[in-house]
């Protein structure tokens, strides 16, 4: 899909501008490719400089306040420019920049995950800026990424939802602003333990750590508290399925046996309050299980007032 819009900011007459990014999803640390076309306006133009910008939608709550709305932008990257655009005339521009590694994962085997991603464009023509186009960006997990999810499911976790948090996990060497957070419900054999398992990836070039974040039950004696432990493996991981279970499922009986020795939110807590969420409405099992796709907004209308609210 490829959202076409006057430059209005640019005086009646003045360029128009198209972002389309080549088909297919792109990976987190991979290269983000396409290209800018733009048609000239009545008149000769001087453009300065042609700006992609990557940005997520995000809902945030503030406490007492209520739960607000903007637009977050994790990447910048100019493309073109400067150059004379003639009137009337075509031109494009291609491109390819990188993505984060911890740019969220938006799909799991062509299934949404209910995280929506946006390329921004910006042209700038004789000191006049504006940001033209909003194109949607899907990712696609990491081999790593996407066999850590598998196993999950494979082990009778379900999938909740997705979200992203404002804020950073302490003790991580996290890059983003935010987060991304996987809800999973545990299976019979560990509901009387825990009532659900926060996920988190940060990937950093040569690794992919994993967070896991258990809601666990209270005792007759005791009460419910959060456990927390990090792990870290290679991008493409073990050699087979059976050890991703293996890895998995130990990975959750550390996490489920959790002692203060692991550490918990006084080592590696959230350092900011501040939560985004995004609509849920995907349940089911994680892929490996099944993935249940009730998508959320459209993209049109989850940027839709995207300049109210705007971080980053």
């Amino acid at each position: 899909m490829v959202f076409k819009r006057l430059l209005g900011s640019l005086g009646v007459g003045g360029p128009t501008v198209d972002t389309v990014l080549d088909p297919g999803a792109a990976r987190p640390g991979g290269a983000l490719s396409g290209r800018v076309e733009l048609v000239g306006g009545t008149t000769d133009q001087d453009v300065e400089h042609i700006v992609l910008e990557l940005v997520a939608r995000v809902e945030t709550e503030h406490g007492e306040h209520g739960e607000g709305e903007g637009v977050v932008a994790f990447g910048r990257h100019t493309v073109g420019g400067p150059f004379r655009l003639a009137a009337g005339a075509r031109q494009e521009v291609p491109f390819s920049v990188p993505l984060p590694w911890e740019t969220p994962v938006t799909e799991l085997h062509g299934q949404p995950l209910g995280i929506v991603l946006g390329v921004r464009t910006e042209l700038a023509v004789a000191g006049a800026r504006d940001k033209g186009d909003l194109d949607p960006l899907t990712v696609m997990p990491l081999p790593a990424q996407e066999a850590v999810l598998e196993a999950f499911g494979q082990l009778g976790f379900g999938f909740e939802s997705a979200d992203l948090e404002y804020g950073r996990i302490g003790g991580t060497g996290q890059q983003l602003p935010f987060y991304q957070e996987i809800e999973l419900t545990p299976p019979e054999r560990y509901a009387h333990q825990v009532n659900e398992i926060e996920l988190t990836f940060l990937a950093v070039p040569g690794a992919l750590e994993v967070v896991l974040e258990a809601d666990k039950r209270g005792g007759l004696f005791t009460d419910g508290h959060d456990a927390l432990s990090r792990f870290t493996v290679p991008h493409e991981g073990p050699s087979g399925p059976q050890d991703w279970n293996a890895l998995v499922e130990g990975w959750v009986q550390e996490l489920v046996e959790h002692r203060a020795s692991y550490g918990s939110h006084a080592v590696y807590g959230h350092e900011s309050g501040l939560a985004v969420g995004v609509a849920g409405g995907v349940a089911g099992g994680v892929a490996g299980g099944v993935v249940a796709a009730e998508v959320v907004d459209e993209v049109g209308d989850f940027f839709e007032g995207e300049g109210e609210g705007e971080e980053g």
